[in-house]
């Protein structure tokens, strides 16, 4: 793989994280106002008096990838110092903006704290990423492992970001196993029809099966070596994120609770059907992950409320996870209607695509 494709692919992570950031930011975006002070002011305010080491970890950490994402995209044109304080300034620069903002919205309290705990964490990312970056990413053993496993050609890196995209989807706590593309959430709209738990164990069962198809052939389209196993091992990590999420965010009793009887038809389904299509050429498989990405979202946004889901989620409280699950909520949202246009733009080059 060419070293465009590679410096492509560590700026478009570098792009998404900021725009990943900004989002969980400024999350849910409404009510601006003024409150009338000064919206610089909290800079020289006194620390604020409660905080948690969770919450400074939460701030530190959450800046450490986009100074490491910044500092090995830079490092293809600077020397490591000029690169880290670079990044460094980037994540502190962009940490001020957002809290100055967030005065301007009625849930959100700016903290200086933040700001100073965001700056170390960009500070540290960008130190690794000066050091680490190009040699992680574009030259390392990590780098020849996605050269050979990997396709070349147009689209390739969107498709990975396209991927992880998906796998993030899964902490979604709101959304069916597989199911993504719920305008109807996202725009808090009424369901289209009610609940009948005859009907809703066909529906999930049909988006679980059409949501694993789509998203499994996209993986192993990207794929040119071990594409079944690796797809395979994926799927499994995405139903292990889903277990993770509702462990975390709904407690440890609900960690299972996805398993239904309409997800464990789906998934039998879905494998079977994805399996089946992997055997097909590369056009007829772009064309049974974009029919079968199609129908999961539109079943998905017919489907009607699932009783669980919403009864685990009214003793559910989100806290300091707030701003997370409304990330996830958006791309889980956007996800399908950014996997359609890839689908057809997506070239591999043609003596690799015949698998």
């Amino acid at each position: 793989m060419a070293n465009g494709a590679r410096t492509h692919l560590t700026l478009y992570l570098a792009g998404s994280y900021l725009l990943l950031i900004i989002y969980a930011s400024l999350y849910p975006l409404t009510g601006w106002r003024d409150s009338g002070d000064h919206p610089l002011s909290f800079l020289g305010a006194a620390w604020p008096r409660y905080y948690t080491g969770f919450d400074l970890a939460t701030n530190i950490v959450a800046y450490l990838p986009f100074g490491f994402l910044c500092a090995a995209a830079m490092r293809r044109h600077l020397a490591a110092l000029p690169a880290w304080l670079l990044a460094a300034l980037l994540g502190s620069s962009l940490s001020l903006v957002l809290e100055l903002l967030q005065s301007y919205l009625p849930n959100r309290i700016p903290s200086n704290l933040d700001l100073v705990c965001n700056a170390a964490g960009a500070l540290l990312g960008g130190g690794f990423g000066a050091l680490w970056g190009t040699r992680l990413l574009d030259r390392g053993q990590l780098a020849g492992l996605r050269r050979q496993i990997m396709m070349n050609g147009y689209g390739v890196d969107f498709g990975v970001l396209l991927v992880a995209a998906w796998l993030l989807t899964q902490l979604s706590p709101e959304s069916l196993l597989f199911g993504s593309g719920n305008l109807r959430q996202m725009l808090d709209l009424p369901p289209v029809q009610p609940f009948l738990a005859e009907r809703f164990v066909d529906l999930e069962t049909l988006i679980a099966a059409a949501g694993l198809l789509a998203g499994g052939l996209i993986i192993s389209m990207l794929l040119r070596r071990y594409a079944r196993s690796l797809t395979l091992a994926l799927l499994l990590f995405a139903l292990l994120i889903k277990t993770a999420a509702h462990a975390l965010l709904m407690g440890p009793a609900a960690a299972l609770g996805w398993i239904t009887p309409g997800n464990s038809l789906g998934i039998g389904i879905g494998l079977a059907l994805w399996w089946s299509a992997t055997f097909l050429g590369f056009t007829l498989q772009r064309a049974v992950a974009a029919l079968a990405l199609l129908l999961a979202t539109v079943m998905v946004n017919v489907a009607p409320e699932n009783p669980y889901l919403h009864n685990m989620l009214q003793i559910y409280n989100p806290g300091q996870f707030l701003n997370f699950n409304g990330l996830t909520r958006l791309v889980s949202s956007l996800w399908p209607f950014l996997a359609l246009p890839w689908l057809m733009i997506y070239r591999p080059r043609k003596n690799e695509s015949d698998y």
